[in-house]
């Protein structure tokens, strides 16, 4: 495959996206990116690469794994450059997932206070929310951080 008109060397990648040239490799080894190589065998990153770059720099920085993040970047065919609707469509999916992020952030901060169906028992709330440990019932964990709901 020739090589594309315009490319980068992985040390002006790194310094480019403010990443370091191990991050990059490691990228690379995870299937995240792909790199070329020049006719002297050094490795060589098209322009779209530090766009892609960033993407993974960001999306990890709001929590994601490398493998969510290289689901996402998966269904992009092979090789080819991510378009503007690409990139649209992925901003959409990990925008949802950050709402549903900011809505158990939300409902943490307005249960930490009280009975967070641990099973725990050692506040006298738990003894009200939480009788029996009924929450420890439907799993292990903090049941109503999870999601569920105390009984009424």
């Amino acid at each position: 495959m020739p090589l594309p008109r315009k490319v980068f060397l992985i040390g002006k990648v790194a310094a480019r996206t403010g990443i370091s040239v191990s991050a990059i490799r490691h990228y690379e080894a995870e299937g995240l990116i792909k790199s070329m190589r020049d006719q002297g065998g050094r490795r060589v990153f098209a322009p779209a690469d530090i766009r892609r770059i960033s993407f993974i720099i960001i999306t990890q920085k709001l929590g994601f794994s490398l493998k969510e993040i290289r689901a996402e970047l998966g269904l992009l065919p092979d090789g080819r450059t991510p378009t503007k609707r690409d990139w649209e469509r992925m901003s959409r999916s990990f925008g949802h997932k950050i709402d549903d992020r900011i809505k158990t952030l939300e409902l943490l901060r307005e249960k930490l206070t009280g009975c967070i169906g641990c099973g725990c028992l050692s506040l006298k709330k738990c003894a009200l929310y939480n009788t029996k440990d009924i929450a420890g019932q439907r799993g292990s964990g903090p049941r109503y951080l999870m999601g569920d709901k105390p009984a009424t």
